[in-house]
């Protein structure tokens, strides 16, 4: 009864079976690529979680279940004089934090005034904020480093081997595709708005902070999410620019378990990377519930 028909309203007749066989098989295949994508995506993240437990160090031989699991490794850790983990930990909260702060105040007074004003250069700025951020920074590299060393004599807080000059670096780069996607999500919003609040007597800058910032909280915590991701992962610029143990990054300060290619600690290295994964995924089911209007309507218009 696989082909059984089935009458309608308008005297047309269906075959129920073929459709409801071909449905079934596109599930099962949609099922399938969930599973296999699932796999692929956690295998690694297990594989660390695995070797963090596992007390040899070693990943020769490693299993997805050590042999004898324990927290050596975390004690290890956390009684290591010459591996600061929580210093490490707290200056790449500190610079992420600080970073992402004025990534956001940045971005979004210029995707205002880019959605909002028409002024002369305004395509061109949005066309140069956008290529601009299209070169990776390692090409700035040096400029970098020869620019912090100079401010550095007069301010030294921003200069070489120090948070504040590698905050500076990255708020310097803080424009760009953000600026392009908090836009689009400015232009979704209706003029009207604006309009109406004007007319009660608003300024531009009570609109902006009073009606239109509540109404954009999706798309800022998108944002601040990735700028906050961006700098906690980054590995390059404070890899160069910041060299005193006690100033460096956790992603720099982790790789003194891999300087000595005899002896590498591959369990030490993982616990730190796992702890290091702590304010990401508290960020993320912080702001979980924002994310996906603000990806979904900032890409509505450019």
């Amino acid at each position: 009864m696989s082909n059984m028909a089935v009458g309608r309203p308008g005297g047309r007749v269906t075959r129920t079976g073929p459709v409801v066989a071909n449905r079934g098989i596109r599930t099962a295949l949609r099922l399938v690529v969930v599973i296999l994508g699932s796999i692929f995506a956690l295998y690694p993240f297990l594989m660390v979680v695995s070797a963090s437990f596992d007390p040899s160090g070693s990943l020769s031989g490693a299993q997805l279940i050590p042999a004898n699991p324990s927290l050596a490794n975390y004690q290890k850790l956390f009684n290591n004089e010459n591996a600061p983990i929580f210093k490490w930990l707290g200056n790449s909260i500190f610079v992420s934090s600080v970073s992402t702060v004025i990534t956001l105040t940045l971005t979004t007074l210029a995707a205002y005034s880019f959605s909002r004003f028409r002024f002369y250069g305004r395509q061109a700025g949005l066309l140069a904020t956008l290529v601009i951020q299209v070169f990776p920074s390692v090409i700035a590299l040096v400029a970098f480093y020869l620019l912090l060393q100079q401010v550095g004599k007069i301010i030294p807080f921003f200069g070489l081997n120090s948070l504040g000059g590698l905050i500076l670096i990255y708020c310097g780069g803080a424009l760009g595709a953000n600026a392009w996607l908090m836009k689009g999500y400015f232009d979704t919003i209706p003029r009207e708005i604006d309009e109406s609040a004007q007319v009660d007597g608003a300024t531009h800058w009570v609109t902006f902070t009073r009606v239109i910032l509540p109404l954009i909280s999706p798309i800022l915590a998108v944002v601040g999410l990735l700028a906050f991701i961006g700098t906690f992962n980054d590995f390059l610029l404070p890899r160069v620019l910041l060299q005193d143990r006690d100033v460096k990054t956790l992603a720099v300060g982790l790789t003194t378990f891999l300087d000595n290619q005899f002896s590498v600690n591959w369990g030490l290295f993982a616990a730190g990377a796992l702890i290091g994964c702590i304010p990401i995924i508290t960020l993320f089911l912080f702001l979980q519930t924002k994310l996906v209007s603000g990806l979904s309507q900032g890409a509505v218009k450019g």
